[in-house]
């Protein structure tokens, strides 16, 4: 049987510290309370998804917070900057035994159970399955073992990610499949289109 395992990468919520796009326009207390809403949201989306899960805390872990221990397990991220990070998680749960890993992070208002659990299919055909952000990055990656590259030498929060990391795929020889688009909300742009009541219904 195959061990599979979803690693969410989670920023610990606290003003001041959570998307800081957001807050450029919006304020420190109206950011935090957007990003607490997309916790909940990935919350919803998760927790009955039938593989392993791993939260990976941005500093520290809170055993009392809204990721039930019942459902999750609990790591903190180590690196300086977000690809080695995301590398290390996925070293560290490889060496667990896992075979088939993905990882996502909590901006997607969009992401759905469907979307994950079709990423874990995939990877029955696939080396790398990419789940596209509208911005041009990415809100899932998925690899059977580990492609150390994927993370070196991307600038993170551009819109070059994406592609870059499409590159490093074909460069490796890696066979990519691609999810639907979906969007992250970052700045308060992404609030405004089909998006613009999505505080006040999460509220």
């Amino acid at each position: 049987m195959r061990k599979q395992a979803l690693l969410i990468f989670a920023k610990n919520p606290e003003a001041g510290k959570v998307k800081t796009r957001l807050a450029a326009t919006l304020g420190d207390e109206e950011a935090l309370s957007i990003y607490k809403q997309l916790l909940l949201h990935t919350v919803s989306v998760t927790e009955y998804v039938p593989v392993d899960k791993f939260v990976f805390y941005s500093n520290y872990i809170d055993p009392e917070d809204i990721w039930d221990s019942k459902h999750y397990y609990k790591e903190v991220q180590q690196g300086n900057d977000l690809g080695e990070r995301m590398k290390n998680g996925f070293s560290l749960i490889f060496q667990k035994d896992y075979n088939k890993v993905v990882i996502i992070g909590t901006d997607c208002p969009d992401l759905n159970a469907g979307v994950i659990l079709n990423a874990f299919a995939y990877l029955d055909l696939h080396d790398v399955v990419i789940g596209p952000a509208e911005d041009g990055g990415y809100y899932l990656l998925g690899m059977k073992r580990l492609h150390s590259e994927l993370f070196d030498n991307i600038r993170w929060s551009t819109s070059t990610v994406l592609n870059d990391t499409i590159t490093k795929c074909a460069t490796l020889q890696l066979d990519c499949y691609l999810l639907p688009v979906l969007k992250d909300i970052d700045e308060e742009k992404d609030l405004k289109r089909d998006l613009t009541d999505y505080t006040e219904k999460h509220r």
